[in-house]
């Protein structure tokens, strides 16, 4: 299969790999040593569209594509691990309530969370496995 960046996916590489040396890099050893979670360049990135990426529009999302998203969690990813790792998880978040939450629900938290106004993240828990998403049979 032949598969090339078209120039969109190209400028969402550029972009978020930008932010990442100018945002994430620098600050990241710092963040990790001193247990810092950096809201303010969390909320940087939201504007940036990086709070709903999947997110449709009409609630601040990007309404971009999983290929999309992951070009740009790839690129955050070289300027520090755990907050692009945050990003992701917060986009699902963001995502199940855009696609799956009801109305009024959709519309009170959806634009809360595309401008990270509010920050989210998710647990699981199994029958004999509790929270040991490794040990589920």
């Amino acid at each position: 299969m032949d598969f090339e960046f078209t120039e969109e996916h190209l400028a969402f590489k550029h972009m978020a790999a930008e932010f990442a040396q100018s945002k994430l890099a620098p600050m990241a050893e710092h963040w990790d040593e001193n247990s810092i979670f950096p809201i303010d360049v969390l909320r940087e990135a939201a504007q940036l569209g990086m709070a709903g990426m999947i997110a449709k529009e009409d609630i601040g999302g990007a309404q971009l594509n999983r290929l999309d998203a992951a070009i740009i969690f790839e690129q955050l990813a070289t300027g520090c691990i755990s907050t692009s790792a945050y990003l992701s998880i917060h986009n699902m978040v963001t995502t199940a309530i855009d696609r799956y939450a009801g109305p009024e629900l959709r519309s009170h938290w959806g634009p809360k969370l595309t401008a990270m106004e509010v920050i989210s993240s998710y647990c699981l828990t199994e029958p004999n496995s509790g929270s040991d998403a490794a040990s589920l049979k």
